[in-house]
């Protein structure tokens, strides 16, 4: 007879403890705090059970017509959500990508060889560099050359005084990980005359371009016609399932497609996707300067609610923030500052923090907040409420 666990197990009713059993990871915790919180600034859509993920696509008839056949290696509604991009941007053309790793590699590549320099200019916090495994270089032929150490995009003066040549100037608006910035309008139209004035070609990874307009003051094509062409994204904005698109030139994005193909991006079929893309682009791209307007406001109200509870120091930065994202710091350990946001999330109902935080120095962390549909039901006390009570919590007040 077999003893020990299992026989206790068998007799007592209760069940052996396992891993499947442990208690959840903190990223576990604050999700599920997330999910529950009657109130939080955003419900991000990729977080969401398969579900509601999946009803997202009972308005696709809505945005296109279902009686059509499914698309099968790009052609159908992969190729209207294309001509929607293009016709958006401005651009002659853009092809669509399931990734925009994929997508950015293969517009420099072909970038590279119009220009035949394969030095690519961008910043060290762009997301090539942070987080692609040095794609460039160690996929594409590339050779990233890095400039503006400072968290904001290049100045003109550094584009013109850059120590050595290069084919193109790759440009992340907003700068993500510097914290969503963004150039003034005659700033940017000045670094990108810069790089003309090299030979220089110009790349903008627009993952968040959408977001850029009420910075700017400028319709889309207006921003994305100064570049010589555009990744976009279709998730990060528009909370479709995934996808990106390449606009630019029609020669270059006929060219890109070629690559699309040998990169292995020319997928069977991409219809939820691309499905889920169109119904974003209808539904969220029109809100998004209301999102960014409401952002300035819980920014302002949340620096107010964390200096009410008596916070020796923090930022908010950008102070007034240029798209719906900004970040926030806090002089605490990481694991602490997390704690202290699930723990509110659970107790409250009200998530103000629901995103992970990250390391920054000794006692020094970041986090990033993000405003959406769901932060438009809070007025300015409602954020300064709860971040009086977070600060408070944080200081033991």
């Amino acid at each position: 007879m077999i003893t020990g666990m299992t026989d206790t197990a068998e007799h007592d009713g209760t069940e052996p403890t396992t891993e499947e059993a442990a208690a959840p990871t903190p990223r576990e915790r604050r999700i599920a705090a997330w999910r529950n919180a009657p109130r939080v600034l955003a419900r991000l859509g990729f977080l969401a059970p398969l579900r509601e993920r999946l009803a997202l696509l009972e308005a696709a008839g809505d945005a296109y017509d279902l009686d059509e056949t499914a698309d099968i290696y790009g052609n159908g509604v992969v190729e209207a959500l294309e001509r929607r991009v293009a016709q958006l941007l401005g651009t002659e053309a853009a092809a669509f990508f399931p990734t925009g790793t994929m997508a950015q590699q293969v517009a420099l590549r072909c970038w590279a060889g119009r220009t035949g320099n394969p030095a690519v200019a961008l910043h060290p916090l762009s997301h090539p560099e942070v987080y692609e495994r040095n794609a460039f270089s160690q996929v594409s032929g590339l050779r990233p050359v890095r400039f503006a150490n400072e968290p904001r995009l290049p100045t003109a003066e550094e584009v013109r005084g850059f120590e050595e040549p290069f084919g193109a100037l790759m440009l992340e608006l907003p700068l993500r990980d510097a914290g969503f910035v963004l150039p003034a309008w005659d700033e940017l139209t000045g670094v990108v005359e810069a790089a003309r004035e090299r030979d220089a070609v110009v790349h903008f990874d627009g993952a968040r371009l959408w977001e850029c307009t009420e910075h700017f003051g400028k319709p889309l094509e207006e921003i994305a016609g100064l570049a010589d062409s555009v990744y976009v994204s279709f998730y990060k904005s528009l909370d479709a399932f995934g996808g990106a698109a390449l606009a630019g030139p029609a020669s270059l994005v006929e060219e890109a497609k070629t690559w699309r193909h040998r990169y292995g991006g020319a997928v069977f079929q991409q219809f939820p996707t691309a499905l889920s893309a169109l119904i974003g682009l209808d539904r969220e791209l029109p809100r998004l300067p209301e999102y960014v307007r409401h952002a300035r406001v819980v920014a302002a109200a949340l620096r107010e609610g964390l200096e009410a509870g008596g916070l020796p120091w923090f930022r908010v930065h950008p102070e007034v923030p240029h798209t719906y994202d900004f970040q926030v710091w806090l002089p605490y350990g990481t694991e602490f500052v997390a704690e202290t946001a699930i723990e509110a999330g659970e107790e409250t109902g009200t998530m103000l923090f629901a995103n992970h935080w990250d390391p920054k120095g000794p006692g020094l962390t970041v986090t990033e907040v993000y405003v959406r549909a769901a932060a438009l039901e809070w007025t300015a006390d409602d954020v300064r409420e709860a971040a009086t009570d977070f600060a408070r919590r944080l200081t033991g007040a």
